[in-house]
């Protein structure tokens, strides 16, 4: 028969804390408190299996679970020596969710379960106190009503409030016996009127109803939503905890609180908490009363006149101080735990490991290697890499309220404030008078560049995580909210429309990248600080890790601050954004729209200093170190005029008769230029385009290396292949570009030439590519374009609907795909390295600073990550943490191995 139920209590237990696969986190650790001795109320855990069989069979419970329910009952009977659903000593009990993951608040309860007119009557007597026994009585039918019944609770409210208006009271507590007595028949009386039904005596009857609704609840919204926000899997479910209740409102002896062994904001190593006496503990989460402090030095440090548990329940608290050190040692991790003094006898309710910013978690886990609980691995492994992103951008003062009036997604992290512009041009104007900006746009594109790198912050009411806005703000840290759809922006009336207002040119917003959302005004902001603590944290990372990461960067100051955050090298350096800058793109205009060879020269040769400039400075700044440059990618089009009064502008400026201009750029029209006439095959149409590039990194590389003394080695990076020989065409222009500065310098040239594999085809043929390349690597934003058939920039009109309805777990654009395009990786790193065995293996699409992405490039072994500059701490943290896992895994086959036998 299916084990269904596992018992906890009087020192023993049928789980642990490793069960939590099968318990969930707090049945697991209800389990382990019990198992050591601590003073926990028996009970017994439902595994969260039962949960998936609950809805599979369209909300029915398993055939076989009642009488393992009812033996786990009869043992707590024994233990407590109370009996369920009748007197003289009725045993109540509660029932609670317990997800795998902590989920807090999102599923239901049940307190106070097992009363009846009956019982009622009898705990009366069993605990001398009527008042507490009705008081009891009422909060069970409210809560019961609600969760099992679908009954709102503020419809009880709304009784209660009256009650009290009624008597002239201004809290629960005023109320005595005989009053809670009259308000728990009010209660009976509007549940029969709403619904038809009485409401249920029978203790069992009321046992199921209860387990069956904290099993539905893991399907409600809130849960599901929560569930997506924090990548938790559906088909994990819920176990169920049917615990013996205990009470904190019995009495000025009694009391409830949750408490964390260390302090969560800060990570000090000080008890921090709040209890309330004579209460349950919905009344500390529901606020209706002011709690207390746990401790005598934090009563006196927020000023509070109520004495502290430390002052009140001396005894308790000594043992509660006791428990809070065994705890903590024992599980080596802060805890964040809820207790209950029953007429002063202390009962624990749960542990489990705090909840903490990541301040505080650097600072605990650094103290804790200091205090030898844990070793230097284990605090790498402590700190979730993406939360990182709140100690390197500045965020929103916690502590101020402003009106939101959109929202959209958290593109890049970090906040900003400054005046609305629509335009980039607006953007640049604006950065050179010395004020700050949020450009606002529906979409940007390549053309924005130099706007996008003069606002503080972008807005974009269209796009996804991956659209062109985003990765280009992550690129260069600046704060960005794409896909904002409640709100609107007209370009003709220069309006942006939020939620309640309508804001012009010059308005002042804040954007807030880091969780969406769109405010009003300027919000203060609290700026980053780098403490200490991450030093030493990313110091342990560097040296656990084995993937080296680099950084994506296209300008002096992304290569800056991408060696700031560590950085070992650049990974891609997108060469056309060095085209939009300035004077530049009038250049590329006039050597696009040239109608022959010769006319493309000369503009190729105005760009040429231009690009060797920014060549020389960024081998400069990363003296030593690889850097990879890519050659030009996007079609020509990107680089033209799209609005009529662009192409007025432009073909004014170039000295062109207009219906000239038009024709050429309807000659350049692509219906699908992602799959057009791009990246490596540019270079064969018009390789004079590829040979000033190679000439400017060449030029560049020997100017890089006289100036600054080191070797300069770069990896110079054909886009868009899909068949050997377009490789080998411009592989051979490169090469022959190459001889000839040689020559002309008088210096060696060492390089790398390799491609990116962001074409299925290329994956597939990567042995026969590995012939020509030195390297791979891999771009995943397009390879996952060309794989799904999907495009990044529209997928987010479809991809939450996809997630929400089960048809995928992740954003494919966020977090690889593993099955599909991580398949094709695996079989091109493979491939490509039996061909050519010393192969350099890379990624350097926006999945390089995707911790779960960067855990399956462990796998495969790839060389490096690459990375936007402000996720290269990200993604040295993540690299490490892989590296671990790995090695964990490996070490633990032989011994599954050897069980299995």
């Amino acid at each position: 028969m299916k084990k269904w139920v596992y018992t906890f209590g009087n020192g023993a237990a049928e789980g642990r804390a490793g069960d939590v696969a099968i318990l969930g986190g707090k049945g697991a650790h209800l389990a382990e408190m019990a198992s050591l001795g601590l003073p926990v109320p028996p009970g017994f855990t439902i595994i969260s299996e039962a949960c998936g069989r609950y809805h599979q069979g369209g909300r029915q419970l398993p055939s076989d679970l009642k009488l393992q329910v009812l033996s786990g009952l009869a043992g707590m009977e024994a233990m407590t020596g109370r009996k369920f659903g009748a007197g003289p000593r009725p045993l109540l009990l509660s029932i609670r969710s317990g997800a795998r993951a902590s989920m807090p608040g999102m599923m239901d309860t049940v307190l106070n379960l097992g009363l009846n007119d009956e019982t009622v009557q009898a705990l009366c007597k069993d605990s001398g106190d009527a008042r507490f026994a009705w008081d009891s009585y009422r909060r069970f039918i409210q809560m019961y009503a609600d969760v099992v019944m679908g009954l709102d609770h503020e419809v009880f409210e709304e009784i209660l409030e009256d009650e009290k208006g009624r008597l002239g009271y201004e809290y629960d507590t005023e109320l005595s016996a005989d009053e809670w007595q009259h308000v728990v028949s009010r209660y009976k009386q509007l549940l029969e009127d709403e619904l038809d039904e009485p409401f249920p005596q029978d203790t069992e009857v009321q046992l199921w109803g209860a387990i069956g609704a904290v099993f539905a609840s893991w399907m409600n919204t809130r849960a599901v939503t929560y569930r997506h926000l924090h990548s938790i899997p559906g088909d994990w479910g819920t176990a169920v905890n049917v615990q013996a209740m205990v009470f904190g409102n019995l009495g000025s002896t009694s009391a409830t609180g949750v408490a964390f062994t260390r302090n969560p904001s800060t990570g000090e190593k000080e008890l921090y908490g709040e209890f309330l006496v004579n209460a349950q503990g919905e009344d500390v989460v529901a606020g209706i009363r002011t709690p207390q402090s746990i401790t005598e030095s934090a009563r006196i440090a927020s000023g509070s006149e109520k004495p502290s548990m430390e002052k009140l329940m001396p005894e308790a608290f000594q043992e509660f101080i006791g428990i809070c050190g065994r705890l903590e040692t024992h599980y080596r991790d802060m805890q964040d735990m809820e207790f209950t003094i029953e007429r002063g006898q202390l009962w624990m309710l749960q542990t489990r490991c705090g909840k903490r910013t990541t301040r505080a978690a650097m600072k605990i886990a650094v103290d804790m290697v200091e205090e030898g609980l844990i070793t230097a691995d284990e605090a790498v492994c402590r700190i979730e890499p993406s939360s990182l992103d709140q100690l390197l951008h500045p965020t929103i003062d916690s502590s101020i309220e402003k009106p939101i009036i959109g929202s959209g997604l958290p593109a890049s992290p970090g906040a900003a404030s400054g005046e609305i512009v629509f335009n980039a041009e607006e953007a640049v104007a604006a950065k050179a008078e010395g004020r700050r900006v949020i450009l606002v746009r529906m979409e940007t594109s390549p053309e924005d560049i130099h706007g996008m790198h003069a606002a503080e912050g972008i807005l974009t009411t269209r796009g996804g995580m991956t659209s062109h806005a985003a990765v280009v703000a992550r690129g260069m840290g600046i704060p960005c909210v794409t896909g904002a759809g409640s709100m609107r922006v007209d370009l003709r009336n220069g309006v942006l429309v939020g939620i309640g207002c309508m804001l012009r040119k010059g308005d002042v917003i804040t954007i807030d990248g880091s969780s969406g959302r769109v405010l009003r005004g300027e919000v203060p902001m609290t700026q980053p600080e780098l403490s200490g603590d991450f030093g030493k944290l990313m110091e342990w990372a560097d040296g656990a890790r084995r993937m080296t990461v680099r950084t994506n960067a296209d300008t002096p100051a992304d290569a800056r601050a991408a060696r700031a955050f560590g950085a070992e090298g650049i990974g891609l350096c997108r060469t056309e954004h060095m085209f939009f800058e300035g004077e530049r793109i009038h250049v590329m205009r006039e050597m696009i729209l040239a109608e022959d060879e010769a006319g493309r020269r000369a503009a190729l040769d105005q760009l040429l200093p231009m690009q060797r400039e920014d060549f020389t400075e960024l081998f400069s700044i990363m003296h030593g170190m690889p850097v990879t440059i890519r050659l030009l990618d996007p079609p020509l089009h990107e680089f033209l005029p799209k609005t009529d009064g662009e192409i007025v502008e432009v073909a004014a400026a170039m000295g062109m008769p207009q219906t000239l201009f038009r024709q050429r750029l309807d000659a350049l029209h692509e219906f699908n230029p992602m799959l057009g006439h791009r990246g490596c095959r540019l270079a064969i149409s018009y390789p004079e385009i590829a040979e000033m590039q190679a000439r400017a990194i060449f030029e560049a590389a020997v100017e890089a290396a006289r100036r600054t003394g080191a070797p300069i080695v770069p990896e110079i990076m054909v886009p868009l292949v899909g068949l050997r020989s377009e490789l080998d065409y411009v592989r051979g222009v490169i090469d022959r570009v190459a001889a000839e500065v040689a020559t002309e310098s008088g210096m060696a040239l060492e390089y790398l030439t390799g491609t990116m594999i962001e074409l299925p085809r290329a994956a597939l043929r990567a042995h026969v590519i590995a012939e020509a390349a030195e390297f791979f690597s891999f771009g995943t934003n397009d390879l996952t374009q060309t794989t799904f058939g999907i495009s990044r920039d529209d997928a987010a009109r479809f991809i939450n609907t996809y997630q929400r309805k089960g048809i995928i777990e992740r954003d494919p654009f966020v977090s690889l795909d593993f099955d599909g395009v991580g398949e094709l990786i695996r079989i091109a790193a493979e491939r490509g390295r039996q061909t050519r065995s010393e192969l350099k293996l890379g990624i350097c699409g926006e999945h390089g600073g995707d911790p779960t992405s960067i855990d399956f490039c462990e796998n495969v072994g790839l060389d490096y990550v690459s990375c936007s500059p402000f996720r290269v701490p990200i993604a040295r943290l993540a690299a490490a943490q892989a590296t671990l896992s790995q090695a964990q895994q490996r070490q633990a086959a032989p011994a599954r191995k050897i069980a299995s036998l």
